[in-house]
């Protein structure tokens, strides 16, 4: 701070000096001429902290740069754990999407085929935002894929996603998460939601919501995980969808809402998944802007006719 100050009293100095000595620069060449030395020196020195100040501009512009390439670089893997495409000929078909609140998520959903036949879906929310919770996800993600793919049940998965998250975690932290099984043969879906907001069935023109019947991944080190059961019929929708959605505009004091939510898909659940995906997008930026207070996912799911042929 002393070494800023200096040159700032420096020039102040060779300003009160040449006030002073204005009446006297006639009458004696040696004031002139130390009045023209302070003036210049000031001079040189305000440029120099000039330079200065330029310089950690730059180098903190330069900063900058590299944090935001870092933080795109981060954005790019992160995109490449969500599936890029989604199975087909199983007797569901898919639509995700997620916004991430700053620039990584915490949220998280994945679909993915086993080697059975069988399909698993998940959507999960990391307390928190931004680069915590992000690291969170991307752990809670490879160990989920591991697990589905040796064949766990969802109580079994849940189980031991618990029990990862306890012991990489201090304990303040938890997650969300509504985990599903598909068998595409007896349509029947077993699923395990553990305190993530309920997912909205919509059959036969009733809407029904999946609700938490276990507590959150995290939470207690011992956690019993309860697998529910449903058969879904050719044209059933469901969404799944983090808290995000509903709690999008609560810095403003309007929620979006649940019943908001529920209305605008009851009004749109006959058109292709995508579509429905799009009105929901663009009904939320319209009621709470284009930024989020919280990361928004949403993963719509329906029903559909198979053959068991393809197997």
């Amino acid at each position: 701070m002393r070494g800023k100050l200096q040159p700032v009293v420096v020039f102040l100095g060779a300003g009160i000096l040449l006030y002073l000595g204005r009446h006297l620069l006639r009458e004696s060449e040696l004031v002139t001429w130390g009045l023209t030395f302070g003036g210049t020196t000031a001079a040189g020195l305000l440029g120099m902290a000039l330079y200065r100040v330029q310089l950690e501009l730059r180098a903190s512009r330069q900063e900058l740069a590299m944090k935001q390439a870092e933080l795109n670089f981060a954005l790019q893997v992160q995109r490449a754990l969500f599936p890029r495409e989604f199975p087909a000929d199983r007797g569901l078909e898919f639509s995700g999407v997620c916004v991430p609140a700053r620039g990584i998520s915490g949220d998280y959903y994945d679909v993915l085929l086993l080697p059975d036949g069988r399909l698993v879906f998940a959507i999960v929310d990391i307390s928190g935002k931004g680069i915590s919770a992000a690291i969170l996800m991307s752990s809670l993600q490879a160990v989920l894929r591991i697990l589905a793919g040796a064949g766990h049940s969802p109580g079994e998965v849940c189980s031991k996603l618990n029990l990862h998250l306890n012991q990489i975690t201090d304990g303040g932290r938890f997650a969300t998460i509504f985990y599903a099984e598909w068998n595409p043969a007896a349509r029947l879906l077993r699923y395990v939601n553990a305190g993530h907001n309920a997912p909205l069935l919509f059959e036969e023109g009733a809407v029904l919501q999946l609700a938490p019947c276990s507590p959150p991944l995290g939470l207690f080190l011992e956690s019993e995980f309860r697998v529910s059961e449903r058969v879904l019929k050719p044209g059933s929708v469901m969404a799944l969808y983090s808290d995000g959605l509903t709690e999008a505009g609560i810095d403003h004091d309007r929620e979006f809402g649940e019943s908001r939510l529920t209305a605008l898909l009851t009004e749109h659940v006959c058109k292709p998944l995508a579509e429905i995906q799009h009105h929901v997008l663009d009904s939320v930026h319209q009621w709470a802007g284009l930024e989020f207070e919280d990361d928004l996912t949403l993963l719509l799911v329906r029903a559909t006719e198979f053959q068991k042929e393809a197997l």
